[in-house]
């Protein structure tokens, strides 16, 4: 660095650094009382992953999150983990990986700025308002020495904004565009005023699955904040290793993370419920931003037709309209969704990889990929569940 003034340090844990700098720099916005736009990169997120031991020794995620200081204060901050795998990442690289390997190199131990087992986007160069410029170019040629120091293979940065992207690509990173499907607010007063937006079939069709769901012989109920009891997280944790175990094997999370998060973050949490008998059998794990409601997990212990979609995606928009919430994002993946309201949006990353020639042959890949995805998104939009609005409609 040029400025001597800045001093650029790597933390074990985010214990190190006093919530209040880093959630200057994470969530700003925050200050006035309100939510972070973002609640995964919290302090208290973060530190969630570590207490539980959901990341840490063992777990391929190893914390070395970055803190930029100028003159003693921190202007800048990034969560940053040495992975030994790609698991739990959701911008997946294996194909890399195998190709660096194949041509005798080691891909692993690589650098990853991200929020661990978690597919959204936000800032992942979190920067003190003022600093924009000096915090992010810092953070970057932070994390660039520490992998070059280190002889490591590449240095990721997954679900940042497109602002953060376009940033790190004038800096020569490479910028990867993928996919997710989202639903938007379009100031809609109730659920049957988005209906009012599908065409007729998809309109009667959610209409069947909602009433197909609701009548699995129980009720759905919706909770956060102190509405969520310790014995709810009991039940979810069934729910959460039945579908761990389906999807990847192994859980990523620990059962401590869900007491945890009952202490200290089920203000941040809308967990809905599906409820039996006052047992609950299937249930749906959001977190509420300042204008989003995020999607995170979901599972069950009874098979009831219709009831993850209701859970998941129609209890989600139907919170986010009560609320006055302008997205709903329900994960990763999923084509399913676009017939749900759900429509396809870009998904942003920045990769640094240290040898040239594969670099080159990385970023050859990612034109076309990027490419192919701008066309699918055009093409599926085409095909989503709104009404196709006419001339007549119009005037």
């Amino acid at each position: 660095m040029t400025d001597t003034t800045l001093d650029i340090s790597a933390l074990s844990s985010i214990s190190a650094i006093d919530p209040g700098d880093w959630d200057a720099c994470a969530c700003p916005e925050a200050a006035d009382g309100g939510r972070p736009d973002d609640p995964f990169t919290t302090h208290r997120f973060l530190k969630a992953l570590e207490d539980s031991r959901s990341v840490g020794p063992g777990s391929g995620w190893e914390p070395r999150h970055l803190v930029v200081r100028e003159d003693e204060e921190v202007i800048a901050v990034a969560p940053l983990y040495a992975k030994g795998h790609s698991q739990g990442e959701y911008i997946f690289d294996h194909n890399w990986a195998h190709a660096w390997e194949r041509a005798g190199g080691r891909y692993y131990p690589k650098l990853q700025i991200a929020v661990p087992f978690t597919p959204v986007t936000g800032r992942r160069f979190l920067v003190r308002p003022g600093f924009e410029a000096t915090g992010f170019e810092a953070l970057v040629q932070g994390a660039l020495h520490i992998a070059t120091q280190n002889r490591l293979s590449s240095v990721h940065a997954t679900f940042c904004t497109e602002d953060q992207a376009e940033r790190g690509a004038k800096m020569g990173l490479l910028h990867r565009v993928t996919q997710q499907y989202h639903w938007h607010n379009d100031g809609y007063g109730s659920f049957d005023d988005f209906l009012a937006a599908l065409s007729s079939r998809k309109r009667k069709t959610i209409r069947k699955e909602r009433q197909t769901a609701q009548s699995f012989g129980g009720d759905i109920v919706a909770l956060t904040g102190d509405a969520i009891q310790p014995e709810h997280w009991d039940a979810f944790w069934h729910f959460y290793q039945d579908t761990g175990a389906r999807k990847w094997g192994t859980p990523y999370l620990t059962r401590s993370f869900f007491d945890i998060a009952h202490e200290r973050l089920r203000d941040d949490i809308l967990l809905v419920l599906a409820v039996r008998d006052g047992r609950p059998v299937a249930g749906a794990l959001n977190f509420i931003g300042r204008d989003r409601l995020l999607g995170r997990y979901w599972g069950a212990v009874e098979h009831h037709d219709c009831l993850h979609f209701e859970l998941c995606y129609y209890q989600a928009i139907d919170w986010a309209i009560a609320q006055g919430l302008g997205t709903v994002e329900a994960g990763a993946q999923g084509e399913h969704k676009l017939a749900r309201g759900y429509l396809p949006v870009p998904i942003h990353s920045l990769h640094w990889i240290a040898d040239e020639g594969f670099s080159r042959a990385v970023e050859d890949y990612l034109v076309a990929e990027r490419r192919a995805v701008d066309e699918d998104i055009e093409v599926l939009t085409g095909f989503g569940p709104f009404r196709k609005v006419t001339v007549d409609e119009t005037d």
